[in-house]
């Protein structure tokens, strides 16, 4: 007979875990042993369900590369003692931690599920317990003697995604997160079904977890907009100790012609700031040099961001930062993929 499978669930915090304080009227965190005696369902579950729960449950508004490592260090603690992790987790910055976890968990061959919910588990019309119960199945899923799922990734209303691929959609409905660029792993519907052709493909040759706690938080965001200036630009080029800009564009890529915004955007360059060409629309990503609005910017010397989310270029930003490569290796590496996240 086959052993029962072991699962670590992880609470950090998030609505999933909310119930609403009626005298106050807010929401707060309760207990990891209410969260599993409000489904009862868990216990048909067939696996070793522990659970480990912040000192302090946040917010997901207050989420930070500190508590990403936190995260990071639960996994690796208890990686031989447990075949898959379900991290619960406000879906606010969901992306943002699953794409984090996917860098900075380098040869896992176990699956991290993050989950959450849009309502808290105890309302009585609440996505949380299907989310909670598949994402646990999942964990769950081995075949011969392996697991199905051997990366980081993100569960909510029936669909698993690759984590460093999403992007939340929607504050309102279940459905609150999309992977534009980059098909759902599995579906759940009467059957469980996984894609395995989508599934990442670890290299033949097996190596150990390697957990990378360093983040550089050096890092900024900038989206371009009809009207952006010259003094607002260099404040943000010139913001102290700043390593690396994510630079949202238009289209596949492309930003003003302007002398003033191409040669701001080159003294830093040359300078040795990092600037990431990604594009803010939802789905599609930067072609650069298909246009004459992008070939300035590659001529320059901008990291191609081809089809990666906002979340995941931050994320992999400061996990790059973070492992000391050298400034003549950052372009090239940033450009490879390496946890699936780009195409």
């Amino acid at each position: 007979m086959a052993r029962k499978v072991n699962i670590l669930m992880i609470y950090t915090g998030g609505t999933i875990g909310m119930v609403k304080d009626y005298a106050s009227g807010t929401l707060k965190a309760f207990d990891f042993d209410e969260l599993i005696e409000s489904i009862p369902e868990i216990n048909q579950l067939d696996c070793n369900l522990e659970g480990i729960s912040f000192e302090t449950p946040i917010d997901s508004s207050n989420m930070n590369p500190k508590y990403w490592v936190e995260i990071a260090s639960i996994v690796e603690e208890n990686y031989n003692r447990f075949d898959g992790f379900v991290v619960l987790h406000g879906s606010d910055t969901m992306s943002y931690s699953g794409s984090a976890l996917s860098f900075m968990l380098e040869n896992l061959s176990k699956p991290v599920i993050f989950t959450g919910s849009q309502l808290p588990i105890g309302d009585l019309r609440t996505d949380a317990k299907e989310n909670l119960i598949t994402s646990i199945q999942i964990a769950s899923l081995m075949k011969s003697g392996k697991s199905v799922i051997q990366e980081v990734c993100l569960y909510f209303e029936y669909k698993l995604y690759r984590a460093n691929r999403t992007t939340k959609i929607s504050a309102e409905h279940f459905e609150a997160f999309a992977s534009p660029n980059y098909p759902p792993l599995a579906e759940s519907g009467v059957h469980l079904k996984v894609d395995e052709q989508y599934l990442w493909k670890k290299p033949k040759k097996q190596h150990q977890l390697m957990v990378h706690k360093e983040m550089d938080c050096n890092v900024g965001v900038l989206k371009l907009f009809p009207g952006l200036g010259e003094p607002f630009l260099n404040a943000v080029l010139n913001t102290p100790n700043l390593k690396a800009l994510i630079l949202e564009t238009y289209g596949a890529g492309n930003a003003p012609l302007d002398d003033w915004f191409l040669k701001a955007l080159k003294e830093r360059v040359d300078s040795g700031q990092h600037i990431i060409n990604v594009t803010q629309c939802t789905g599609g990503g930067v072609a650069m040099g298909q246009y004459e609005t992008s070939a300035k910017l590659q001529k320059i010397g901008l990291i191609n961001g081809k089809d990666l989310t906002t979340e995941a270029a931050v994320t992999k930003t400061m996990y790059l930062l973070g492992s000391g490569i050298s400034n003549k290796i950052f372009k090239s590496v940033f450009e490879t993929s390496l946890r699936g996240e780009i195409h």
